[in-house]
């Protein structure tokens, strides 16, 4: 559970220098909210509104994992099919299925006959409903199928890399400009993000996917992966009102699909 945050002074003077130990702070706060990697516990509580900046980096770092299980695969004579969800499911143990369990809980709750209030109410409930699971099936199939058809493991690395990190830059901007749909669970103890936080991550997140797509993929990778992730807070803000934690986690879902798919379509 998140405790209210300490914030990070970036006019520390006894930093040296100051931006890179709040960078650090940020980065550090990103991997260890968004991935199950064994990292030391922080001296003071995350402030992860702040660290929404970093979720990029992270997101990279995510995706150059199962970058090197595809690329093992492939060196062991596996097919590009099986690289390809074996990959996926590299990323999956990397985060825990954080984003997953929120595409699952959205789908469930999102496209339930109900009213806003009991919408919510089936998005808190554990159990996984027939939305939710085809969801999850779909999701992890059209991953696995687009680095299936990128073949090759430069490409399907790449592909990797800038998917993660650009769908991990689409979250803190539902953070910094969309309002809540309830005012408890993990959203709302996460705080806003500052609108310029925002901006870096996606600026983080766009250079990302420049450098390893290629300007014109790249470029084509973002705007495809900003346009999912627009489409995905419409539909909830049009249902419940607002974004949740499940909510940002299905968006970050949406947005790896949508950068996969445009690097099959592209490369």
């Amino acid at each position: 559970m998140l405790v209210p945050p300490m914030r990070m002074d970036d006019d520390d003077p006894t930093a040296a220098p100051a931006w890179l130990a709040t960078w650090w702070i940020a980065v550090t706060t990103a991997l260890a909210f968004l991935t199950r990697l064994p990292l030391p516990e922080p001296d003071r509580p995350p402030d992860l509104a702040r660290a929404t900046r970093a979720m990029p980096l992270a997101g990279a770092a995510i995706g150059l994992g199962g970058a090197a299980i595809y690329w093992l695969s492939g060196a062991l004579g596996l097919t590009p099919a099986i690289a390809g969800l074996l990959a996926v499911a590299a990323t999956i143990l990397l985060t825990g299925a954080l984003h997953e369990d929120g595409l699952a809980d959205s789908a469930d709750g999102l496209f339930a006959g109900a009213e806003p209030a009991r919408r919510l109410e089936i998005m808190r409930d554990s159990r996984t409903g027939a939305y939710g699971a085809l969801a999850l099936i779909l999701s992890v199939g059209l991953r696995a199928a687009a680095l299936a058809a990128l073949a090759e493991p430069g490409p399907a690395a790449a592909a990797l890399i800038a998917a993660h990190a650009l769908a991990r830059a689409l979250p803190p901007a539902v953070m910094a400009w969309a309002p809540l749909a309830r005012d408890d669970g993990l959203a709302a103890a996460a705080g806003q993000a500052e609108t310029g936080h925002a901006w870096t991550a996606l600026g983080l997140g766009a250079g990302i996917a420049v450098v390893f797509l290629g300007f014109g993929p790249g470029l084509a990778a973002a705007l495809a992966a900003g346009g999912v992730g627009f489409a995905g807070f419409r539909l909830a803000r049009a249902r419940i009102g607002g974004y949740t934690g499940d909510v940002l986690g299905a968006i970050e879902q949406l947005g790896e699909i949508a950068v996969l798919l445009a690097a099959a379509a592209l490369l």
